[in-house]
């Protein structure tokens, strides 16, 4: 068979990447993007296009009308609040914003698979290509999922990719079980009583529970007997009063990030946590409020949707990785993994590349043929692209 991926595609698809960079928008507003998106999609003449999906979520349904799988594949739509600081000619035109972690590959690399299917429809079932919104902040997979259109394109497997500097170009990284880890950011607020800083003992500083507070989360995960595998307490900001010379501070907040590679053992330490924060408001006698804010489950990658992943890496000639320990960083992808079978898997963007995140940050072009060639040989593996056409 001849290169699935022809050139053609590949110019089409990088100057909509290099569009796509130029224009980038953050959590929740992305509907610019989406727009360019369901332009690009509607020329490829899906039997479906769904939009308004959990908020700027759009998606493309080729479907074969045969009995069959539903195959979701995801690529991210948002953008970071990052002053990108590259002097490419497409370089981001909105200040402040950009696209520092590929999410711009990964919607060209979907973009490109849609190409392919305008000419090779599904043989059996439906192929979603979902272009989800908020990913940074954790909440547009369970977004995506809650809508109610969601129900009718309900998938029995979901695939995704995430770009990896680090990594050698064009090498795919995968791994069975846990791939990402859970994380959940928790916000303590403490309220005592302020006083004139000359009489502290009219007030109730809340300044010893906030020092021993912290030691305490801090030596959380150290308690092995708790926890089956990895877990990971960071402090990420800390705050007592106001700058005023002259009172002793009433009130303080911790900001903690919570990391583990299992979902129960994100459960045990959130728990302890809380239990941890309640016991030395008693004891300091310190009102105590606690919230949780940008939940991120494990993607756990399900070992028949990983088997898949690993002849498609055969299929495409790509090198491959298979990493012992899951990435600490998280993916709300894990939405998705704890709702059907499901797998993410990596491509290396470069060695040498700018870390994901960084204000020199740029998706490199020249990994998009084996994104594109990877997420088609997932998807014949199961829907049966139609190769006579």
């Amino acid at each position: 068979m001849n290169d699935i991926v022809t050139r053609e595609i590949l110019d089409k698809v990088t100057g909509l990447r290099r569009s796509l960079h130029q224009y980038p928008e953050l959590s929740g507003q992305e509907r610019m993007t989406a727009e360019k998106i369901k332009d690009f999609l509607q020329a490829q003449r899906p039997d479906q296009l769904i939009e308004g999906l959990g908020g700027h979520g759009i998606a493309a349904v080729f479907d074969s009308g045969n009995k069959g799988p539903t195959v979701l594949l995801r690529a991210d739509l948002d953008a970071l609040p990052i002053d990108e600081v590259n002097n490419t000619p497409y370089r981001s035109r909105h200040q402040g914003v950009s696209h520092a972690c590929g999410h711009d590959g990964h919607m060209a690399i979907l973009a490109g698979l849609s190409m392919i299917l305008r000419d090779r429809k599904p043989g059996a079932g439906r192929l979603v290509l979902l272009f989800q919104p908020e990913e940074e902040n954790g909440q547009g997979a369970a977004k995506v999922i809650d809508d109610k259109q969601y129900k009718g394109i309900w998938p029995d497997y979901a695939f995704a990719l995430h770009n990896l500097p680090g990594f050698e170009k064009n090498t795919v990284v995968i791994k069975e079980g846990p791939f990402a880890a859970a994380s959940k950011g928790m916000i303590v607020r403490m309220q005592g009583k302020s006083s004139h800083a000359a009489h502290p003992e009219q007030g109730l500083s809340p300044v010893h529970m906030m020092t021993e507070l912290i030691k305490g989360l801090m030596r959380l995960p150290g308690e092995n007997r708790l926890f089956k595998d990895f877990a990971l307490l960071t402090i990420i900001h800390a705050s007592l009063g106001n700058i005023a010379f002259g009172t002793n501070p009433g009130k303080a907040m911790v900001m903690a990030t919570l990391r583990t590679f299992l979902n129960e053992d994100m459960q045990v330490l959130r728990q302890h946590a809380g239990e941890m924060v309640k016991l030395m408001g008693k004891k300091h006698k310190i009102q105590v409020n606690i919230n949780d804010t940008e939940d991120f489950p494990a993607t756990i990658n399900d070992p028949s949707a990983t088997a898949i992943v690993q002849d498609a890496i055969r299929k495409s000639k790509a090198r491959s990785i298979t990493i012992k320990e899951p990435f600490r960083w998280s993916e709300d992808f894990g939405h998705f993994t704890s709702a059907t079978k499901g797998a993410l898997f990596g491509i290396g963007s470069g060695k040498l590349h700018p870390s994901l995140h960084n204000h020199d940050y740029d998706f490199p072009d020249d990994i998009l043929k084996t994104g594109i060639s990877m997420m088609y040989h997932i998807a014949d593996q199961l829907v049966n692209t139609n190769k006579n056409v």
